[in-house]
């Protein structure tokens, strides 16, 4: 199954089946659960029903305990297009229209069957698919309708009309396959953080088992380098853990006996001895998957407009035209000949190719556009939800802000700025801590003195240390180094003040004196603020939901202009964004792995091109350029997007209302009825292309990574 159209065809066909009942479909999962109940015909009539339609069902087996249960079901993997059954229909209309075109040119009297021909075969396996639909108790279905529509063009005579708008349905088809495989394969991917095996402290006797069998209450070691095979806490070591992955803290967090500790976070320093604390089917990566799957299956798919516009649409322009063609002879004694030659002009202007064509048209040029801008978007459906936004929900890390941090001030203490430079740079280098490589970075850029130190380790939680000479050097937390030192009552003060400001302050020791301090903080992108002001100049509400502790979230907040919600798990965001959904329609917009299930929860998730491939599939939309500023841009270009679409239905039922009165009247012919269908796709397609221009003019400003001069003392 590869959209809602899908599942609500089998839903229609199930749900109209004898004993059945508490239907559910996963899009996500490609699954469905029933109850069957009394007088049922079994789950034999079941897969020839879904057989029927075009599927090929498999009864899956549910496990009897818990133990027997996958930490976590990744899907299967995603297959290739070519193999599935659109892939192959998709390939065939367009090598029969290629060959079509091939033999018009050389032998143009052959041109009308050969096209003829075309469209036969390729919409064939497409009208097979909708008769079945109609006879399981779904007549009006997409497919029903493109039927119609080629079946309409052959009769008319517009034959190469025809092969295009199957060949485009066909293709579109795949891409929406495509991108449902590509979503699957986002969750595949959470699934590979949790490690395949676990090394299992045993009593003083390690040995390595597989992560999926470790047990509440167990011991395992995690060394540096090592992800996190469960969720637990500390029982001994001292180390800093990335929690990015999970939390989307930007700085590692260090660890020491009693402290939480999470499955799939990466230990960097020091080996750790962490005690289970929750089963593998349901620590944090695996309840994370399962808000995916649950957000995404649980968000109403938005139907496709002509899928639902045909189910009055195609009913009423049938049964006028027989109307039309039938009742006048019956009870007015008028010839025959003349109201069946009406009854089908009015069928011919009712044919619905221009329909078929507008929307298509608009979306694609809008898609295209938008590629060009480093905008990608997974389709109409996506446009549409973009268009209804009302609230905007940013992650902080990695999407307003760079995602990892720079050094933003330089306070002297005992030492001159450039000394303590010099000295926290020569600690420093040998340590691939992201606050270490960051005091390294500015040390360059400021051409700090290059001091050779000997004897550096890293004190597991606590900072670095090395001699200088004879003097240690040490670099660590405030409260660490006050227990080296005594820090000066004004030193103390401006640490807090830093602190207040959300920034992470590092003590430059030289033996017992204090060297000076250096602050640091992820910093915000530089068009941030401008994007969220100019949401707010177009009537949307725009948050901050983050992971970072609410002192940091608060003053990028207040830097940026930003509503913040802070020290929000996974969980803790969905349930934001869902409560937000409450109030208006929700776009979430992110970057990491912890971003996923928040970016499905959400009536549309974008995901910037710096963040995680989770995130980036988990999402609806992609930033490839990082910009802030592109939700702006692609929310305008959606809402145009969408007027477009209604011009485009206003123009081809306008002349096909005009055209239908002049018919019953006997104003107009078939030629007239052929003119009439042909202008309507002209003018709709003609005005679908404006969309190509839309960002014409603007200018296309790049987002580069901040350097660390550009944060001087002064500045910050």
């Amino acid at each position: 199954m590869d959209c809602g159209s899908c599942a609500a065809t089998i839903r229609t066909a199930l749900e109209k089946m004898p004993g059945v009942s508490d239907l559910r479909i996963s899009i996500t999962n490609e699954t469905l659960s029933l109850r069957l109940g009394a007088g049922s015909s079994g789950v034999a009539a079941i897969d020839t029903q879904l057989s029927r339609l075009g599927y090929k069902p498999t009864l899956l087996t549910v496990p009897s305990t818990v133990s027997e249960a996958a930490p976590v079901a990744a899907p299967e993997a995603p297959r290739r297009w070519w193999t599935t059954s659109k892939g192959r229909v998709a390939i065939t209309a367009g090598l029969l229209l290629a060959a079509a075109y091939a033999v018009g040119l050389v032998f143009p009297q052959a041109s009308f069957a050969v096209f003829a021909l075309a469209t036969v075969i390729a919409v064939a396996p497409i009208a097979k698919r909708a008769v079945m639909a109609a006879l399981a108790g779904a007549p009006f279905t997409i497919e029903m309708l493109m039927t119609i529509a080629a079946a309409g063009a052959l009769f008319i005579g517009a034959i190469e009309e025809a092969a295009v708008v199957v060949f485009l349905f066909a293709v579109g088809e795949v891409l929406e396959g495509v991108a449902a495989n590509k979503a699957r394969s986002g969750i595949r991917a959470l699934a590979a953080l949790v490690p395949k095996t676990a090394l299992l402290d045993d009593g003083g006797s390690v040995r390595e088992v597989a992560a999926a069998s470790l047990r509440i209450g167990q011991i395992a070691l995690v060394r540096p380098g090592d992800r996190v095979p469960a969720d637990g806490s500390v029982v001994a070591g001292f180390s800093s853990v990335d929690e990015s992955p999970i939390t989307g803290e930007s700085m590692p967090k260090g660890k020491e006996p009693g402290a939480a500790i999470f499955a799939g976070s990466i230990n960097q320093e020091a080996a750790l001895r962490i005690k289970v604390e929750r089963a593998p089917e349901d620590n944090t990566i695996a309840r994370i998957v399962a808000l995916v799957e649950e957000a995404q299956d649980a968000k109403a798919p938005t139907e496709r407009f002509i899928d639902r516009f045909s189910r009055i649409y195609m009913p009423c322009i049938v049964g006028l035209s027989l109307l039309v063609a039938v009742l006048p002879p019956l009870f007015a004694g008028a010839e025959w000949s003349v109201w069946i030659y009406r009854g089908l002009t009015l069928l011919l202007i009712g044919c619905p190719c221009a329909l078929v064509i507008s929307v298509p048209a608009a979306i694609a040029s809008s898609l295209s556009m938008a590629a060009r801008r480093g905008l990608l978007v997974k389709g109409g459906a996506v446009v549409e939800a973009l268009a209804r936004t009302q609230i905007v929900a940013f992650d902080k890390t990695g999407t307003l802000t760079w995602g990892r941090p720079v050094v933003t001030d330089i306070v002297p203490g005992a030492a001159n700025a450039g000394r303590l430079l010099a000295l926290a740079g020569a600690v420093e280098r040998e340590s691939s801590h992201p606050l270490a490589e960051a005091i390294v970075a500015r040390a360059q850029d400021d051409r700090a003195a290059k001091l050779v130190v000997s004897a550096t380790r890293a004190i597991p939680g606590k900072g670095m240390e090395a001699f200088l000479g004879e003097t240690p050097i040490f670099i660590g937390a405030p409260r660490f180094a006050a227990e080296r030192a005594a820090l000066p009552t004004e030193m103390a003060d401006r640490i807090a003040a830093l602190e207040a400001q959300g920034k992470t302050v590092v003590v430059v020791l030289e033996g017992e004196i204090v060297a000076g301090v250096i602050a640091l903080r992820d910093e915000p992108r530089p068009d941030a603020r401008a994007a969220i002001a100019e949401l707010k100049a177009l009537g949307l509400r725009a948050v901050m939901l983050t992971g970072d502790n609410r002192r940091t979230g608060e003053a990028i907040g207040g830097q940026l202009g930003i509503e913040v919600q802070a020290e929000m798990m996974p969980e803790a965001k969905v349930e934001a964004v869902r409560a937000l959904r409450q109030a208006g329609h929700v776009v979430m917009v992110g970057d990491g792995i912890n971003d996923a299930p928040a970016l499905a929860a959400a009536d549309a998730g974008i995901a910037m091109g710096s963040g995680t491939d989770v995130a980036i599939e988990a999402a609806d939309a992609a930033l490839l350029k990082s910009r802030v500023g592109d939700v702006v841009r692609l929310i305008r270009l959606s809402r145009a997007t969408m007027a477009n679409i209604r011009q485009n239905i206003v123009i081809a039922l306008g002349l096909k209302l005009l055209f239908l009165v002049t018919t019953i009247i006997g104003a107009t012919g078939l030629w007239i009825a052929v003119l009439a269908d042909t202008g309507a796709t002209v003018l709709v397609t003609l005005n679908a292309l404006r969309l190509l221009g839309f960002f014409k003019g603007e200018d296309s400003p790049q987002a580069t990574a901040p350097a660390n001069r550009n944060f001087s003392p002064e500045h910050a």
